[in-house]
């Protein structure tokens, strides 16, 4: 019965070049993606925060020299009365 039995270990033949080139190319994609998240997760430098802030005073001084838009809306609403009314 022990003749039977082969408990020698598998013969595993060597990678391809294809094989080595599939494995060592997924661990750096595994290791860009983690730099990916960490970027994220990691708060950005000082100095970009000083940039956003004077943005938005900016954005607000564009704001008051708009117009208001009351009147375009009054006339869409004019607009959409007639059409309800010719239904």
């Amino acid at each position: 019965m022990s003749a039977d039995l082969d408990l020698s270990p598998p013969e595993v033949p060597e990678p391809t070049f294809f094989e080595s080139l599939l494995r060592y190319g997924l661990f750096v994609v595994a290791i860009f993606q983690l730099i990916c998240i960490l970027a994220i997760i990691i708060p950005t430098s000082k100095s970009h925060e000083q940039v956003e802030t004077s943005e938005p005073a900016d954005a607000r001084s564009s704001e008051q020299n708009r117009k208001p838009k009351g009147p375009v809306q009054q006339i869409r609403q004019k607009v959409k009365k007639e059409s309800k009314k010719k239904r």
